[in-house]
């Protein structure tokens, strides 16, 4: 959870879809990696921008870590919602966290970040671009 003076955190919230299911009927667990990039995505349009953008400017954001923790499950047809803030910026990494809640009584099901380095378009390690600091202060 984010401390709440630091972090803007923003939501997103869809059903379950059943390709997203296993044989047990449950999300398979691969599946919430997909649900943090819609709610970083998601977070992306909040702010006034998304990933297009990022890539048309000649930079790119590549998934260089991953985290996440199973507490719960979601079925098919559950309401999905994900809470999506920075937890850390630096000046060539980005790391977004990321609460996976159940739409019915927002219990925590899943937990994570995603660690994210600036890299121009030729993939090389730089810092973030000027004009992307304010997009990322948030």
């Amino acid at each position: 959870m984010p401390d709440q003076h630091s972090a803007t955190v923003r939501e997103t919230v869809f059903p379950v879809r059943y390709a997203e299911t296993d044989a047990m009927g449950v999300v398979h667990h691969a599946c919430y990696l997909v649900y943090f990039e819609e709610g970083r995505s998601q977070y992306m349009r909040d702010i006034g921008s998304d990933y297009a953008r990022v890539e048309a400017s000649g930079y790119q954001l590549p998934v260089t870590e991953t985290s996440i923790r199973f507490l719960g499950s979601l079925r098919y047809g559950d309401m999905v919602r994900v809470r999506t803030w920075i937890e850390e910026n630096r000046s060539r990494r980005v790391t977004f966290a990321y609460e996976v809640l159940n739409g019915k009584d927002d219990s925590a099901l899943v937990t994570g970040f995603t660690r994210h380095v600036w890299t121009d378009a030729q993939g090389r390690v730089t810092r973030v671009p000027d004009s992307w600091k304010q997009v990322f202060s948030d």
